[in-house]
């Protein structure tokens, strides 16, 4: 069936990658955030399939062994350069991409490095960076608090210690914290434990936040300069009305039309956290489908 799950294996700037993938037609690439894992757009592979596209989605950067750079790059211009090397791998021209939280910060780098790939950009839980460090935090200074962990992560050897002990709690917490009233189920949260616990993985994943606040690097200046630009490809952003990690308010000040030349529009999902296209899937999957069927 043309619908049915399929296990991937994606190869991009020297590295490997898993992916799952279902349907045949327009790809439409997923890529997940923190703390996750491909199995984090479960949900909306089955019905992008059924809608008529090729659903792929893969493990970013350093979420398994086999991806992990010798050099520990984790900025996101690198990453943008892995979702390039993955559509070539495709054997596409132009996809449509999705990104959640980590995965939504890659997809708008993408959106600035290589605009000429990509069909139509959707976000989630993540508003534009550039305005979200400026006009987002001067006008909603209270977002500092929620993203004590970012800071909290810096403390290499300490945040590595925490965030393992006690069989992932540290974890559970976030999933908790971020998504108010509502309950990662037991078997997805081991899988996402059991993707942690590889070898190399928690550090790839603190790894992030840490290029995130390392400004030196010649890496980090060019991710900058991304990360500052407009997105020349039409947008669609969700948000959760109840994020306890991202508040939503951010996408009303941090959203402006004048950064999205091809056109933007953001989507506030009622009674939905952090986690929303797992928490509210199908509402979610169905904004989805109809706003990548305008394109």
């Amino acid at each position: 069936m043309a619908d049915r799950e399929e296990t991937l294996t994606l190869r991009a700037n020297g590295l490997t990658f898993s992916a799952l993938a279902a349907g045949q037609g327009e790809v439409v690439l997923c890529l997940h955030g923190f703390p996750d894992n491909m199995r984090s757009f479960r949900f909306q592979l089955p019905t992008l399939a059924a809608a008529g596209y090729r659903a792929v989605s893969p493990m970013i950067r350093g979420y398994e062994p086999s991806s992990q750079p010798a050099d520990g790059d984790y900025h996101l211009i690198r990453m943008a350069e892995d979702v390039v090397g993955w559509i070539d791998e495709l054997g596409e021209e132009r996809v449509h991409l999705v990104g959640h939280d980590w995965g939504a910060l890659i997809s708008y780098a993408t959106a600035a490095y290589a605009p000429h790939r990509l069909r139509s950009l959707t976000t989630l839980a993540i508003p534009h960076p550039g305005r979200l460090r400026t006009d987002g935090i001067a006008k909603l200074p209270s977002q500092l608090w929620n993203s004590w962990y970012v800071f909290f992560f810096q403390l290499r050897g300490l945040a590595d210690l925490v965030v393992e002990a006690r069989d992932w709690a540290f974890i559970e917490k976030l999933w908790r914290d971020w998504s108010p009233g509502w309950e990662l189920p037991s078997a997805e949260l081991d899988h996402v434990k059991r993707t942690l616990a590889q070898p190399g993985v928690k550090r790839a994943a603190l790894g992030y936040y840490r290029a995130m606040l390392n400004p030196f690097s010649g890496a980090a200046k060019d991710t900058e300069k991304l990360l500052s630009a407009k997105t020349p490809v039409r947008t669609l952003a969700f948000t959760g009305a109840l994020d306890g990690c991202m508040d939503t308010r951010l996408h009303d000040v941090a959203m402006v039309d004048g950064d999205f030349p091809a056109g933007m529009e953001v989507a506030r999902v009622a009674g939905a956290g952090h986690f929303l296209h797992q928490e509210k899937p199908e509402e979610v999957n169905r904004l989805l489908i109809d706003w990548l069927g305008r394109g």
